[in-house]
């Protein structure tokens, strides 16, 4: 681990000038501001992650899970993912996000690991963590030992030729199935990104992983008012039962009216390069009578564009099955 300079923010603006001033003085030093830490001070003592600046923001007031005015609900970045899963008004209303967390991690890092910390989680990809490999997210050019290495656990969608790693993250899964919006604050003022819009493709610059700028700090998450009737439920199939990454899992969000999907959102974990929006499998199922059919039709169309490398074919029917079992559950097909 590398020595590195410590802040503890008061206000959100002190750390957002405190970052800014760091990265044009050092010219691009890394700053990273610290919450839960249970993934920064991982990368820091592999020396995957090695900032010159840590601000700690647990003194920020964004601990609380607020219902909104229109019906939604406004997540605090430093809320802990044990309080939001537990949290009444997630469970009753967002089930699918309770459900998420609950299958992430252990009791005692959901006791500490935070919405903002979820959101920018890195991925498990090996050779991303051992600095003695090649790989272009940590070290752009090097090259992509995972194409041709060991990738059983890595993605089979929205992969390039530089990178094939996959995302990690549970919650993120289910807030992409919920159309959540990303609020930040940064030296350039507040703004809101949609989630389907805040992580990046690889492409030929896998170390890009979001669209936030030096400085950008998340201050909340927000969720819209659940539609009508809506049903949501979130699967994942792992090596393990308790405390393993996803192999393959799925979020989904639909409506039945009168035999017939009226609405369905949907999202996949575990076979993305990102938490994977599944479009292709909410178009073949709205206006469908739901059934195995349908749902078959439905995980065909979001894995058709599938690029399965040398140890993970297996996951193209493991989705599909994972896709169409939650869409049972969501649906109440037997």
């Amino acid at each position: 681990m590398e020595m590195f300079g410590f802040t503890r923010a008061t206000s959100a603006a002190q750390a957002i000038g405190v970052a800014a001033q760091a990265s044009t003085a050092q010219q691009g030093a890394q700053v990273r501001f610290m919450a839960g830490g249970t993934t920064l001070l991982d990368l820091m003592k592999l020396n995957v992650e090695y900032p010159q600046q840590i601000v700690d923001i647990n003194h920020l007031p964004f601990d609380s899970v607020d219902a909104m005015s229109d019906g939604g609900l406004k997540i605090g970045a430093l809320v802990r993912n044990a309080d939001l899963a537990h949290h009444p008004l997630v469970q009753k209303n967002y089930p699918v996000l309770s459900q998420a967390l609950l299958s992430g991690a252990s009791a005692q890092l959901r006791n500490m690991a935070t919405t903002s910390g979820n959101l920018l989680q890195r991925t498990r990809c090996m050779y991303f963590r051992d600095t003695a490999m090649a790989c272009n997210k940590r070290e752009p050019g090097s090259g992509c030992s995972a194409i041709g290495g060991a990738n059983r656990n890595l993605a089979i969608l929205g992969t390039s030729e530089h990178c094939i790693a996959s995302n990690p993250s549970d919650m993120n899964v289910a807030l992409t199935a919920l159309e959540a919006s990303i609020h930040i604050e940064g030296v350039h003022g507040a703004r809101v990104i949609p989630i389907r819009d805040f992580y990046l493709l690889p492409g030929s610059t896998p170390e890009k992983e979001t669209v936030l700028e030096p400085g950008d700090l998340v201050t909340h998450v927000s969720l819209p008012a659940p539609a009508a009737g809506s049903r949501s439920t979130y699967l994942k199939l792992r090596d393990r039962a308790s405390y393993e990454f996803a192999l393959a899992s799925a979020a989904v969000v639909v409506t039945v009216k009168s035999g017939t999907i009226q609405h369905a959102r949907i999202a996949l974990g575990g076979v993305g390069t990102r938490p994977w929006r599944a479009l292709e499998a909410e178009q073949v199922l709205e206006q469908s009578s739901p059934s195995d059919s349908a749902f078959q039709r439905a995980a065909d169309a979001v894995l058709r564009e599938a690029r399965p490398q040398s140890g993970n074919g297996f996951k193209v029917e493991l989705a599909r099955r994972c896709l169409m079992s939650a869409l049972r559950t969501a649906t109440q097909t037997l």
